[in-house]
C-alpha cells in the first residue's frame, strides 16, 4: 500500500472523528438546553424546598472540584422514573455571602442502563458514599460551565470552600 493511500485513509478517519465529536457536542448542548429550560425554576432554592427537595452535605472531589450541595427529592429517587423536569437532585454551589447558586441537576435511577436525550448515565456500584444500592446517574452542568464535560461528575469550577466557616 502506498504512503499516499495511507495518508488519504488517515485523513478520512480524522474527518469522520471530527464529525462524530461535533455531533456529540451538539447533542450535549441540546440536552443541556432542555434541562436548563425545564428546571430554571430551581435558580431560587426555595422552589426546590417547596417541591420536596432536602439538602445533603456539599460534595467535593479528592482531586479538586466539587458537585456542590445536592438537594434531593426522595419521592423522585424512589420512583426510578427519568423525567427531564423532575431531576432527583438539584445541585447548588455555596457562595461566600451565604447564598446558593444553581449549577447543575442530577438524574438517578436504579434501572439501567439508562439514558436521557441520547446521553448514557454512569453506573455506580454499591457500597457507595450515598448509602444507596447500585444506581445509574447523570449530572448535567447546565448553569455552570464544566471544563471536564457537560455530564462529568465533578466540576473543577465548583467549590465547597464557602461551607468551611459554617
Amino acid at each position: 500500500m502506498t504512503i499516499t493511500l495511507w495518508i488519504g485513509r488517515f485523513a478520512a478517519l480524522a474527518v469522520l472523528s471530527m464529525a462524530a465529536t461535533a455531533a456529540q457536542a451538539r447533542d450535549a448542548n441540546r440536552l443541556a438546553d432542555m434541562v436548563l429550560t425545564a428546571n430554571s425554576r430551581f435558580e431560587n432554592v426555595a422552589a426546590a424546598t417547596a417541591e420536596g427537595y432536602a439538602p445533603i452535605p456539599c460534595a467535593s472531589g479528592i482531586t479538586g472540584g466539587a458537585m456542590g450541595i445536592h438537594y434531593v427529592n426522595p419521592t423522585y429517587l424512589k420512583d426510578d422514573a427519568i423525567d427531564v423536569a423532575k431531576p432527583e437532585a438539584v445541585m447548588y454551589e455555596p457562595m461566600a455571602d451565604g447564598t446558593l447558586k444553581l449549577v447543575a441537576v442530577e438524574y438517578i435511577t436504579s434501572k439501567g442502563p439508562a439514558s436521557l436525550g441520547g446521553q448514557l448515565f454512569n453506573f455506580n456500584s454499591a457500597p457507595n458514599r450515598y448509602g444507596l444500592g447500585p444506581f445509574y446517574e447523570l449530572h448535567v452542568w447546565a448553569w455552570k460551565q464544566n471544563p471536564t464535560g457537560t455530564f462529568a461528575d465533578m466540576n473543577p469550577n465548583v467549590s465547597c470552600d464557602a461551607m468551611k466557616g459554617m
